[in-house]
C-alpha cells in the first residue's frame, strides 16, 4: 500500500469513527446516566437520513433540510421517551432490550411503509463537492472533510458542556444520585427527558451527514449500531472522552482491517487463501479489539468515576 493510499484510509477511517461518536455519545450518555439500554437508537440514526432526504427533496436545500431535520429527530426522541421509554426506567435490562427490539421492528416497518424499500440518494451540497488537496498527491474529497469537521465541534462541544458547565454537573451528579439531585430542586426527570432527546438528535446529525455517502435505506442502523456498542464498551460507558477516543481506534481499526488483511495475508499465504481468509478476518478485528481492550481494563479505556 502507498503512503497515499494509507493516508486516505487513515482519514476515511477518521471519518468513521467520528460518525461512530455522534451515534456512541448519545447512546452512553442515556446508558450512563439513566441506566438504560436502548437497542432503537440505531433506529433514530437511519430516521434522521430519511428526514433529512425528504425535506432535502422537497425544499431543493440540503442546508435547509439539516436544519429541520435536527429539530424533528429531537422531537421524535422526545415522543418515545415521553410515550414508551420512560415506563421502562425502572425495569430489568432484559425488559429494557425486548422492548426497544419491539421499537426498532414497529419504526423499521412504519419507514418501509412511508418511504418503501428502494434506496435513496442525498446530493452533496455543489459547494461542498468535489475534492481538495490535502498535500502534493493526495485528493480529498470536501464533504468527507465536512464530516470530519462537524464531528471534531460537536466533540469539543460536549466536552465543554458536560464538563465544564452547570447543566453538565446536574447531569453528572444524576446519573450517580438522582434522589439527591431532586431533593435539591432539580427537575430530574425533566433533565434526563432532554439527556435522551439530544441523545436521539445526535444520532439524527449522524445520518443526516453520513447520507450523501451512503444509500439512505431501512435496516441502515443495524450495522452501525453493533459498532456503537463496541464504542462504548471500548471506551468505558457514559465516559463521552471514552467514546471519542473508542470510536476514532475502532474506525480507523474496520477501514485500515479491510485494506491491508488481504495484503500482509498473501506475505504467509497464496492469493486465494488470502483473499477468502482477509476478507473473513478483517470484521472481526474491532471485536478483537474490544476483547482486548476489555482483557486489560474490564471497565473500559476510561471508565466513569462514581
Amino acid at each position: 500500500m502507498s503512503p497515499t493510499l494509507a493516508a486516505v484510509q487513515l482519514l476515511n477511517g477518521i471519518q468513521l469513527g467520528l460518525i461512530l461518536f455522534l451515534i456512541a455519545a448519545g447512546l452512553t450518555l442515556v446508558f450512563g446516566v439513566m441506566d438504560f439500554l436502548n437497542l432503537a437508537h440505531g433506529v433514530q440514526y437511519m430516521i434522521g437520513a430519511y428526514l433529512l432526504a425528504t425535506i432535502a427533496a422537497a425544499t431543493g436545500s440540503y442546508v435547509v433540510g439539516l436544519l429541520l431535520a435536527l429539530p424533528a429527530a429531537l422531537l421524535l426522541g422526545l415522543a418515545l421517551e415521553l410515550l414508551i421509554f420512560r415506563h421502562l426506567y425502572s425495569r430489568s435490562h432484559l425488559d429494557q432490550v425486548l422492548a426497544t427490539f419491539g421499537v426498532i421492528i414497529f419504526l423499521s416497518e412504519a419507514v418501509r411503509m412511508i418511504w418503501g424499500v428502494s434506496p435513496i440518494s442525498v446530493d452533496i451540497p455543489p459547494a461542498l463537492s468535489g475534492a481538495i488537496e490535502l498535500f502534493d498527491g493526495l485528493n480529498y474529497p470536501v464533504w468527507r472533510i465536512v464530516i470530519i469537521s462537524s464531528g471534531l465541534a460537536v466533540a469539543a462541544l460536549l466536552y465543554v458542556v458536560v464538563g465544564h458547565t452547570r447543566l453538565g454537573m446536574l447531569i453528572r451528579a444524576g446519573s450517580t444520585s438522582a434522589d439527591m439531585v431532586s431533593a435539591l430542586g432539580v427537575n430530574i426527570k425533566l433533565l434526563f427527558r432532554l439527556v435522551f432527546g439530544f441523545g436521539a438528535m445526535l444520532a439524527g446529525f449522524a445520518g443526516a451527514i453520513i447520507a450523501p455517502l451512503l444509500s439512505v435505506e431501512p435496516g441502515m442502523g443495524d450495522n452501525v449500531l453493533i459498532l456503537a456498542f463496541v464504542v462504548i464498551v471500548v471506551g468505558g460507558i457514559g465516559s463521552i472522552r471514552g467514546a471519542f477516543i473508542a470510536a476514532i481506534l475502532v474506525g480507523i481499526v474496520e477501514t485500515l482491517g479491510r485494506s491491508i488483511a488481504v495484503p500482509l495475508l498473501k506475505l504467509m499465504l497464496d492469493p486465494a487463501a488470502a483473499s477468502q481468509s482477509g476478507r473473513a478476518v478483517a470484521p472481526m478485528l474491532v471485536y478483537i479489539l474490544m476483547a482486548a481492550t476489555l482483557a486489560v481494563r474490564p471497565a473500559g479505556l476510561f471508565p466513569v468515576r462514581r
